[in-house]
């Protein structure tokens, strides 16, 4: 079971989008996936809830409690955590045991990137971390790739303190997608195939976490 918390310690960072293409893209290919929502306003859980009836759903649980990890089923392979809003590195410690990967979504703007250092340098000093036991991967999310604001944020983001797994270009689809409960990998027109092609690095160094490590020798 690969265990993933969605983060930002800045309101509007596309967090709930992150977290529902993510458990959408799981489900599309066949990952008994559960969705937990821990945001008061409960978008993720909505999303659920309106995909509940197609072919792929996803299992929308609650997650204000911090006794939601005994909730999930026992066959669940895929499992995304949607964080509250602007979430403290100190909200998150408690989490850490009940995970294996981090994603922090970052958006291309000089005040973002300012607003994401302090947390991200918390961050980097917490033991689960710092040992490498939960990975933390960046995603630059609603670039522009035509403007400098985007390519300028995209150097700026190798100066980070970890590394960036993905970078998501804007488009309104990601809104009309969860409107009806879907993401962008319950569509197969080729305007969408080429989004869906910036999740790729992403959902690759998400494998790479959810495969035992090698026994020592």
């Amino acid at each position: 079971m690969l265990k993933i918390l969605v983060a930002s310690s800045k309101g509007g960072a596309g967090k709930t989008t992150l977290a529902t293409t993510l458990a959408s893209a799981f489900a599309v290919a066949g990952r008994n996936t559960v969705l937990v929502d821990a945001d008061r306003q409960a978008s993720a859980l909505r999303w659920a809830g309106r995909r509940a009836a197609g072919a792929h759903p996803v299992l929308g649980l609650p997650g204000l409690r911090r006794d939601w990890p005994r909730q999930i089923p026992a066959d669940a392979e895929r499992v995304v955590v949607d964080s509250p809003a602007g979430i403290r590195v100190v909200d998150i410690a408690p989490w850490l045991d009940a995970l294996d990967a981090l994603l922090v979504p970052v958006l291309p703007s000089v005040i973002d990137l300012e607003a994401s250092e302090p947390f991200l340098a918390e961050l980097a000093a917490v033991p689960a971390i710092r040992n490498g036991r939960v990975r933390v991967g960046l995603v630059a999310n609603r670039l522009k790739p035509w403007t400098n604001a985007s390519r300028l944020a995209v150097e700026a983001m190798a100066a980070l303190p970890f590394p960036l797994v993905a970078e998501v270009r804007d488009t309104q689809g990601y809104v009309l997608a969860h409107a009806l409960g879907r993401g962008l990998f319950d569509y197969q027109s080729g305007q969408v195939r080429a989004h869906q092609d910036d999740w790729n690095p992403l959902l690759r160094w998400l494998e790479r976490r959810s495969r035992p490590a090698p026994a020592a020798r």
